[in-house]
């Protein structure tokens, strides 16, 4: 039946020469040998036909068409057969059918066909002149630009990969509507980048594969496929940080913060997303937390991006379920952030800056004690030294931002029957570090930790001593004469503190039984000049028995 199908379709044409069917007629005589597997004699007759194409004997535009699908059918299969230099020739019997300088965007796609055979057959020269004949027919495809950035990364030029990624990227948010639709949907621009990054990876090129992944990364709808590509982005941008120089590193950890907050407002909007699980997220966003935590921890001199960290590190974390390891590593966050808020405020030059720090400080604190409040219930934490550093750092913050409020927070300070002395000396320090000035609450902090000492089974003279200290120089301000009588009474009974603990202890630190000493013997000299000869006595009187109490220094200061 094949022989006399054969002559038949050989008989045909001499009796219908003249006829406009006359090219179905080859059409199928040329199916009819490539489906019997006869492939030169379909070959002969293909040749027979570009030879009557440029002598007169054309085929209609629609056996034409016709024909064009044949020949890219079987250069396709050749392709896929690994045989390139078999589908080589198919495509170029069909580009023999246009004509020198012809636009075509069918001759585009046919060239960047060429490309890809010539690159798979290592012949470079003759793929970018392929690529040169498709940009020239159809410049904005990102088909084109990808076979572009095929070269650019067998080529090893890292710059051109790059130009090609950014346009493959441009096009990838405008696809173009002239582009064929079997071959295009609204994931080609994805898929492009996709295969971009891998083929960057495989060639060793890890900038070109991160710019790829950052284009992939804006335009992936599959949450899945996301958050793959950001892990990736994030491992490969962590190890060229790794081997860069400090001062290189600064662009490529904004480069990480700025992945790890796109993971954030993915995560976010993926409660919308039906094949995006509420177990993935919570997987994708344990990873990336933990992820910010570490380099939270790994750029602590870095101050401004440990923060930032930090509290990405918290914002990742309420995508997660609230169990007790959850609730420890947020209140860890906002109180490192919070720490680092206030210690950039005191480093800060100007008033509008130190305000925004400290302010921002405050908003971590408050949402850090709603989740120790919450903890607290999960557990023991009697040592847990979480209280004393909110209360300080709240502090600070409220009393450097001069907050009417923080005469309150105090009220409830002094009623707590377990503070400790040292918290209370930090409090009357920070009450007068600038731009914060509270004096009487400064005070009011000293009187109490001094107290606190006194009920010490054994007195800690040295701490006494640095307490007793800053309370008189608070209470008894150097170079005033005209000091209220109350407040002469009341640092008189300071410097009997001392003398009691001075005359218990040889603990004592001599430098500070000197400096009690000079100080009321200073003070009398200050009463002599405003003619109060009587309190003049009385305190140069106090000095000197302070003198019995001195040690090596002793016979300076007879």
């Amino acid at each position: 039946r094949e022989s006399v199908g054969f002559d038949f379709l050989k008989s045909v044409p001499e009796r219908f020469e003249s006829s406009p069917d006359l090219g179905k007629i080859t059409l199928l005589h040329i199916e009819f040998l490539l489906q019997n597997k006869r492939e030169l004699l379909a070959k002969q007759k293909i040749e027979e036909v570009i030879i009557g194409h440029y002598t007169g004997k054309q085929l209609l535009p629609e056996a034409l068409n016709q024909l064009h699908i044949i020949l890219w059918d079987r250069a396709a299969k050749h392709y896929e057969e690994k045989s390139y230099s078999e589908a080589l020739h198919w495509y170029n019997y069909s580009v023999s059918f246009y004509t020198p300088g012809q636009i075509d965007q069918n001759l585009a796609k046919l060239q960047r066909n060429i490309a890809s055979c010539y690159l798979h057959l290592k012949q470079v020269d003759k793929a970018k002149e392929a690529v040169k004949q498709a940009e020239r027919c159809d410049p904005n495809s990102i088909f084109t630009k990808f076979s572009l950035y095929k070269i650019a990364v067998l080529e090893n030029d890292t710059d051109k990969a790059v130009e090609a990624v950014i346009e493959m990227g441009k096009l990838a948010e405008k696809p173009s509507e002239q582009e064929d639709k079997l071959r295009v949907d609204k994931n080609t621009g994805s898929n492009l980048l996709s295969l971009a990054a891998q083929i960057a990876l495989e060639n060793d090129q890890q900038i070109v594969a991160i710019k790829a992944l950052e284009y992939l990364s804006e335009h992936l709808q599959d949450c899945r496929q996301l958050f793959a590509s950001l892990k990736c982005l994030v491992r490969l941008m962590l190890s060229k940080v790794m081997a860069e120089n400090a001062e290189k590193r600064d662009g490529d950890i904004n480069s990480i913060l700025t992945y790890l907050n796109l993971a954030h407002k993915k995560l976010a909007e993926s409660f919308t997303e039906e094949k995006f699980t509420g177990d993935m997220r919570i997987l994708e966003a344990h990873w990336f937390r933990k992820v910010a935590w570490n380099l939270a921890v790994q750029f602590k001199d870095s101050p401004e991006k440990m923060r930032d960290f930090f509290v990405l590190s918290f914002k990742l974390s309420q995508f997660c379920p609230s169990d007790k390891a959850v609730l420890i590593a947020q209140k860890t966050c906002l109180l490192m952030a919070a720490a680092v808020d206030l210690e950039m405020g005191r480093q800060q030059g100007t008033p509008s800056e130190q305000t925004e720090l400290f302010s921002q400080a405050l908003q971590h604190l408050q949402t850090c004690k709603e989740i120790w409040k919450v903890l607290k219930l999960t557990g023991d934490f009697a040592k847990d030294p979480t209280d004393t550093l909110l209360l300080l750092y709240e502090f600070e913050a409220r009393s450097k931002l001069n907050d009417p409020t923080l005469h309150n927070l105090m009220e409830s300070v002094w009623e707590q029957p377990q503070i400790e002395i040292k918290t209370l000396e930090i409090i009357a320090s920070l009450a007068m570090e600038s731009p914060a000035r509270y004096p009487v609450l400064c005070k009011k902090a000293l009187k109490s930790a001094l107290n606190l000492h006194r009920k010490q089974a054994v007195i800690d003279a040295v701490n006494f001593s640095k307490c007793l200290h800053s309370l008189i120089n608070i209470s008894l301000p150097s170079g005033l004469t005209d000091l209220d009588t109350c407040v002469l009474q009341e640092v008189w009974d300071y410097f009997e503190d001392a003398l009691s603990v001075v005359s218990s202890t040889d603990a004592y630190p001599e430098m500070e039984i000197l400096w009690l000493m000079t100080r009321a013997w200073n003070t009398g000299i200050f009463q002599y000049t405003v003619g109060k000869y009587k309190e003049a006595e009385q305190w140069c009187g106090l000095g000197m028995r302070f003198l019995n109490h001195l040690g090596s220094l002793k016979k300076s200061y007879e």
